[in-house]
């Protein structure tokens, strides 16, 4: 052991380093990951969705046939022909997408980052949804920005409630307009073509982030702001929630001055993202299956979306309320004024239940009344006894507080 070398608490961090502060939701994951805890809490996908077989018979093929150009260093760009699958379907889509706007990451956060890193100064104006992702304001923060919340509804965010002004001032305004995590809603058609206008009224840049939009549970998601308006949209992708999150494979799609910068911006960060694992996403998404596959987890994740809605409204107690998802992973409780979610929370693991508490989702101003919910990974008999349980120590802090509220 060198003893020239200075113990670890003198050494000198970075003032990003000082800032950082450890994930409140992977701290609750740990918790909510024990065996006997039913979990509502991790935004993981289905262990029954997971291609297990086909991405075994793909691995196969690949290092019988490709082994040598998978096992080496590959262009920052990503893989040619995952690029070109990517391209196609979202032109399919309705994007009008060439391979070289395409940008390979691992996984969508690194595309988040990349795009923080590259427009994001200290003090830049930064719009962002109310709720929203809570690994988009973590990749965001670490670039020091000024966040100015937006206002949302049932129909997603409000562009009316974006003043020309603030717009102009922005760097970026960041959305997941497909059934987002973590409240399940939609972007209205008549919004997206309202935001898309004020957007390029005032050349403001969209980050559309859209890991879920594929799992729409009937007819078919909206069309996407890179659609309609591709000279002011950064579209991020990722197989992460239709494959696997183990694969770490993500996009972005952007105009071609911005992905320049982006690709230099992932050449400093990681040099290229894994061979192995963008060929086995490019031979799921080519293999003539993926769209059945797609089919299952769809019709799966529609009948457990429909069981715990009805969950909700056989147990919760009057004053609590929910949205109802057309599509992904989650959906969104709102609890009466006065309840904390995160002290409620303590309540439900004690009853064997676990859930996110709500101002882990916003970047401003939380709102401590409100949990976010996810059905993919649990059993149908897990969805009921869950809910029952969680209804139970909902209504058993309401009766404290009525108690509480008739002593004083």
């Amino acid at each position: 052991m060198d003893r020239h070398l200075p113990p670890a608490g003198r050494w000198q961090l970075a003032a990003r380093a000082q800032r950082m502060q450890p994930s409140a939701l992977r701290e609750l994951l740990k918790v909510a990951e024990r065996p006997d805890i039913i979990s509502f809490a991790g935004g993981l996908p289905s262990p029954y969705a997971l291609p297990v077989e086909r991405l075994h018979a793909a691995m196969d093929r690949i290092l019988r046939r490709d082994a040598v150009s998978a096992l080496q260093y590959g262009p920052s760009e990503g893989y040619l022909p995952l690029r070109e699958a990517i391209a196609a379907r979202l032109t399919r889509q309705g994007a009008a997408v060439h391979p070289s706007q395409v940008l390979v990451t691992t996984g969508s956060q690194q595309a988040l980052d990349l795009v923080a890193r590259v427009l994001v100064d200290p003090g830049s104006r930064v719009l962002i949804e109310t709720p929203t992702y809570l690994g988009a304001v973590q990749a965001l923060a670490q670039y020091e920005p000024t966040f100015e919340e937006v206002p949302a509804d049932a129909a997603g965010l409000a562009p009316e409630r974006m003043s020309d002004a603030s717009m102009r001032r922005a760097r970026l305004l960041y959305t997941q307009p497909n059934f987002q995590n973590p409240t399940g809603r939609t972007l209205s058609i008549e919004r997206r073509i309202a935001l898309v206008s004020k957007a390029a009224r005032n050349d403001l840049l969209l980050v559309e982030d859209d890991p879920y939009g594929e799992l729409v549970y009937s007819g078919v998601t909206p069309p996407s702001l890179l659609s309609m308006a591709p000279d002011h949209v950064v579209h991020l992708g990722s197989f992460s929630k239709v494959i696997a999150p183990g694969l770490r494979v993500g996009y972005v799609v952007a105009p071609d001055e911005l992905l320049a910068k982006l690709l230099q911006a992932k050449q400093a960060s990681d040099l290229h993202t894994t061979g192995i694992t963008q060929r086995l996403a490019h031979a799921l998404l080519i293999d003539g299956e993926y769209d059945a596959h797609l089919e299952a987890i769809r019709l799966r994740y529609r009948a457990q979306c429909a069981l715990m809605l009805g969950c909700l409204a056989e147990h919760m107690p009057e004053g609590v309320s929910w949205t109802r998802p057309s599509g992904g992973m989650f959906l969104w409780v709102t609890l009466p004024a006065g309840i904390d979610s995160a002290s409620l929370f303590e309540d439900a693991l004690a009853r064997g239940v676990a859930f996110i508490p709500g101002a882990s989702f916003h970047a401003v101003a939380p709102r401590s009344n409100t949990m976010r919910l996810t059905f993919t990974t649990a059993t149908p008999s897990q969805i009921e006894t869950g809910i029952s349980r969680l209804a139970q120590a909902i209504k058993a802090r309401l009766t404290k507080a009525e108690a509480c509220a008739i002593v004083s």
